[in-house]
């Protein structure tokens, strides 16, 4: 199926189990308990830890996306460690992007560590240099956070799964309108959908994405027991998000790819990483293993100061972390120790009519 006929899709997935009279949106249940006579039944919810129809109806949503079956978490870090604890024992190796995502690395750092998992790190561009044999789980971030480098996704699968390895990727960057890794033979995929998924920053969500329903059994149990459970207001939240998640992230993309072409011109930028540029050193697998190059630009200024002076001159800019809303946001990286210039900047388009938006950040870097 087609991004296109999924977004379509999307639109009446909940009016196509709809009776007579049931409400076109979905209902928002706040509940704890649940009538319970006799012994439990599958398919019967029977307590707020375990069941919800709000949940039901956001991996429907989401499932039909991604095309397998997911389960949600109430963060994407919560996803994260969902997906990473469903896999791994004591014994075993884990390879991680040393460039990725600071978060991950530090929950592999202090607690898998712990429990007698090997941690092994590498950066993006050199992620496939001594092979994955030994390795039980192989976490894939592309393009990676902040730095925007690029792996080859059905090439490093495809080499994890021979080498009996089970790899799992982060889409956070791109949602599956713009990459799909278990087509390009991924594992299991994780996400935070409190990026662009959520997209109006008032949420906080992640999910699992997996066609191996092993797998899926464990991130199951995995939530069940350990109570990493979201709860069904912010479920609700997106689920409403969801639907007009296609349209957003296409004017997201359209409006990064001018943003960064003409931010590659500018004379106060130093760098532009962003896969949709020819002269991106990753461009052509980019080109090969994405429908869309993201909404995510790097900018190099000249140093701290100068990026400072930047986001908060902008005035279309929301100085924040995370990334992913309606509005355009910047960060600078190295506020929280990744391993990037002082002056490199992450910015995040957003929805904004992108002339109006250009107008603003051209006057912000006119002025440095």
């Amino acid at each position: 199926m087609s991004d296109e006929k999924r977004a379509a899709r999307l639109q009446h997935l909940r009016a196509e189990g709809l009776a007579k009279g049931d409400p076109l949106a979905l209902p928002l249940t706040m509940a704890s308990m649940f009538n319970l006579p006799g012994n439990p039944e599958p398919g019967v919810a029977g307590y707020g830890r375990m069941d919800n129809p709000v949940w039901d109806a956001v991996e429907e949503a989401l499932a039909l996306i991604e095309d397998a079956p997911v389960r949600v978490f109430p963060s994407g870090m919560a996803a994260i460690s969902a997906a990473l604890f469903a896999v791994l024992k004591a014994g075993d190796r884990i390879l991680v992007p040393s460039d990725g995502y600071y978060t991950t690395r530090l929950l592999a750092d202090r607690y898998l560590a712990k429990l007698g998992v090997e941690v092994v790190e590498r950066p993006t561009v050199a992620f496939s240099e001594g092979g994955y044999d030994g390795f039980a789980l192989v976490f894939l971030e592309t393009p990676s956070n902040p730095g925007l480098d690029v792996i080859d996704l059905a090439g490093a699968c495809a080499a994890i799964r021979a080498a009996g390895g089970v790899s799992v990727v982060d889409n956070t960057t791109m949602t599956p309108f713009g990459q799909r890794p278990l087509d390009l033979g991924a594992d299991v995929v994780v996400a935070s959908d409190t990026k662009a998924p959520g997209g109006h920053s008032d949420v906080l969500m992640g999910h699992v994405a997996t066609r191996d329903a092993a797998l899926l059994d464990e991130v199951t149990q995995w939530r069940k027991l350990s109570g990493a459970i979201p709860g069904p207001f912010e479920a609700w939240l997106l689920h409403r998000s969801l639907e007009t998640l296609e349209v957003r992230f296409d004017r997201m993309c359209a409006n990064a790819q001018v943003i960064a072409e003409r931010l590659a011109d500018h004379p106060a930028v130093g760098q532009v990483r962003f896969p949709g540029l020819a002269g991106d050193p990753p461009h052509a697998v980019a080109a090969k293993q994405m429908t869309r190059f993201g909404f995510l630009i790097g900018l190099t200024l000249k140093d701290e100061a100068a990026a400072e002076a930047f986001i908060n001159g902008c005035a279309m800019l929301a100085p924040t972390t995370s990334f992913g809303g309606t509005h355009s946001t910047a960060e600078r990286r190295a506020r929280w120790g990744d391993d990037v210039a002082p002056g490199f900047v992450r910015l995040s388009v957003g929805i904004e009519p992108v002339d109006p938006l250009w107008q603003a950040l051209d006057t912000a870097l006119t002025a440095l």
